[in-house]
C-alpha cells in the first residue's frame, strides 16, 4: 500500500513539473526576446520606436508603427470577414444541413485546414490580387497593383475558416437538446429558437473559437507576406499595402546583420508580436470570464 502511495505521489509531482515547464516555455522565450532586443532599447525611446513611422535601418530608424497597424489590420479585415461566415455555416451544419452533408463537408473543412500557407499565398496572388485590382479597386477609385492588406486579410480569412468552423461546430452541438425542444414547445420558430437560446447559450464558445483563430491569424507569415505589398507605411485605405510584423521578421531575418542595432530590432519586433498576442488573448479570457459569470 505505502508503494502505491509513493508511485502516485511520483506520478502527481512529475507531471506537475512537466506541466510548469511546459507554461514557462512562453517566459523563457518572452525574456530571450527581451534580452536580444536590449540594445534597442538602450539607444532608443520605448515611445519613440512604437510611435515612429520611419523605417530606414541604414541611418538607425527603426520606427514599428507601420508594422503595428499593418499587423492589427490585416487581422481586424480577416476577423470581419471569417466571423460572420464561419458563424452563420456552423449554425447550418449543426441545424439546418443533412446528415450526409454534414459528413461530406466537414472532413473537407479539415482538408482545408491541412494546406500548405505558401498555397493560400499563391491563390492570392493568382486570384484575389488581380480580382482588387482590376474589378474591387477601380469601383472605389483605387488604381494600385492589388497587393493591399484588403488581399492580405482576405487570404487570412480564408485560412481561419477551417479552425473557427470546426470549433463553432463543436461548440454548437454540446447544447443540450432539452433547451432546444424547450424553446420550441413554447411557440418559438427554429430562428428565434437559434438566436435567443443556442447562440446565448454557446456564446463563450463562439468567442473562444474567434480569439483561437485570431491568434493564429496574428503569426501567418508566409502567406501574408505574398500579397500585402510589404511596404512599410501607415495604411490609409484598404486599398493601400501594409508589412505585418511577421513578414517582416521573415523578409529579413539573417540579412544586413552587420547594421547596428538591425538583429536587435527584428528579435523587437518578435517581442512585440508576442506581446500583442499575450494582450489579445488576455482581454478575451476576461471578457470571457464576465460572459460566463452572467451564463
Amino acid at each position: 500500500m505505502r508503494l502505491r502511495i509513493l508511485k502516485d505521489l511520483w506520478i502527481r509531482y512529475t507531471f506537475r513539473i512537466l506541466l510548469l515547464l511546459t507554461l514557462s516555455m512562453v517566459v523563457f522565450i518572452g525574456i530571450g526576446l527581451f534580452i536580444k532586443s536590449l540594445p534597442l532599447l538602450k539607444d532608443q525611446n520605448l515611445f519613440t520606436i512604437l510611435s515612429g513611422s520611419t523605417w530606414s535601418p541604414l541611418k538607425g530608424q527603426f520606427g514599428f508603427l507601420p508594422f503595428i497597424t499593418g499587423t492589427v489590420s490585416v487581422t481586424l479585415i480577416a476577423l470581419v470577414i471569417a466571423a460572420p461566415l464561419c458563424l452563420l455555416s456552423s449554425i447550418y451544419l449543426v441545424e439546418y444541413a443533412s446528415a450526409l452533408l454534414k459528413k461530406t463537408v466537414l472532413p473537407l473543412i479539415n482538408v482545408l485546414a491541412a494546406i500548405p500557407p505558401v498555397l493560400y499565398g499563391v491563390w492570392g496572388i493568382l486570384f484575389v490580387v488581380p480580382l482588387i485590382s482590376n474589378y474591387i479597386g477601380p469601383v472605389f477609385g483605387s488604381t494600385n497593383a492589388g497587393y493591399s492588406i484588403l488581399s492580405g486579410g482576405i487570404v487570412l480569412a480564408v485560412m481561419i475558416f477551417p479552425i473557427m468552423i470546426s470549433i463553432m461546430v463543436e461548440v454548437l452541438q454540446t447544447i443540450p437538446p432539452d433547451l432546444k425542444a424547450a424553446s420550441l414547445s413554447l411557440g418559438a420558430t427554429r430562428w428565434e429558437t437559434i438566436q435567443k437560446v443556442i447562440l446565448k447559450k454557446a456564446r463563450p464558445g463562439i468567442i473562444a473559437a474567434i480569439v483561437l483563430a485570431t491568434s493564429r491569424a496574428f503569426g501567418e507569415t508566409i502567406a501574408v507576406l505574398m500579397v500585402c505589398g510589404n511596404i512599410p507605411q501607415v495604411p490609409k485605405s484598404l486599398f493601400d499595402a501594409g508589412y505585418p510584423i511577421p513578414a517582416l521578421i521573415a523578409n529579413n531575418f539573417g540579412e544586413m546583420m552587420s547594421i547596428p542595432h538591425y538583429d536587435a530590432a527584428l528579435m523587437f519586433a518578435a517581442l512585440l508580436l508576442l506581446t500583442i498576442i499575450f494582450l489579445f488573448n488576455l482581454i478575451s479570457r476576461l471578457i470571457l470570464n464576465k460572459l460566463e459569470e452572467k451564463a
